[in-house]
């Protein structure tokens, strides 16, 4: 259990709202089947240059060579913009055809009603578009959770490994960063957040992967948050 007295949380997605297996093994795969089709439908849209650019070409000649660096992007976990808008426009389709509908743990959307019946302001930054990101949480098993958010950051703020990136939020939220906890799976996210001046809190949620050496509390639920 540990104590949070400040006004806003800032939460990862993967390992920390959302099983890794959710996003690894159906998310992406759901978008990497759908690819070729609709680089072929959208050929000339400007997430295509974003990709080109992600994988150092100045453009691609056919749809093809777009797919074969689309591949090459994903099976790399590449955490680049082309790559992210991208699938979040193929998930869109799947989430609103109702292909797709968001897992998430049981403890979430409880925990997040009471932080916001409590007044603290939650917020998501995730290397997923937010684009996807707001897909995400309107479109979840356990219905529309996006009304408890009051705002989205992804790789265009910065690399989730760097402080700069979490200076940039808490400038963005207009909040001193010691006021801002974080919460992700990923030690390395958390020690950039740190550096920051954020506080920290490594989420340990079932299928996660060990974490290395840390000093960050941590917690298994979201349960495990108490506030001040």
């Amino acid at each position: 259990m540990i104590t949070f007295a400040g006004k806003l949380i800032l939460l990862d997605i993967e390992g920390t709202v959302s099983p890794l297996a959710f996003v690894h093994d159906v998310m992406f795969p759901y978008a990497w089947q759908r690819t070729r089709g609709y680089l072929k439908t959208h050929w000339g849209a400007a997430v295509i240059g974003q990709i080109a650019r992600d994988a150092g070409v100045a453009a691609f000649a056919t749809p093809a060579e777009a797919e074969a660096a689309v591949q090459r992007l994903m099976d790399a976990d590449a955490k680049v913009t082309g790559l992210k808008q991208l699938q979040g426009m193929i998930w869109e389709e799947g989430f609103r055809n109702g292909e797709l509908r968001s897992q998430i743990f049981d403890d979430v959307p409880c925990a997040l009603a009471d932080w916001c019946q409590k007044g603290r302001e939650i917020r998501i930054y995730s290397s997923g578009s937010v684009h996807a990101q707001k897909l995400f949480f309107a479109h979840t098993k356990r219905g529309d959770l996006s009304v408890h958010f009051s705002g989205y950051y992804d790789t265009t703020t910065g690399s989730k490994r760097e402080a700069a990136s979490y200076a940039a939020i808490a400038k963005d939220c207009g909040l001193a960063a010691e006021q801002i906890l974080f919460v992700s799976d990923v030690v390395e996210e958390l020690n950039a957040a740190r550096n920051a001046g954020m506080l920290t809190v490594l989420a340990t949620r079932p299928g996660n992967q060990p974490a290395p050496p840390h000093d960050h509390p941590a917690i298994t639920s979201f349960s495990d948050i108490s506030l001040a």
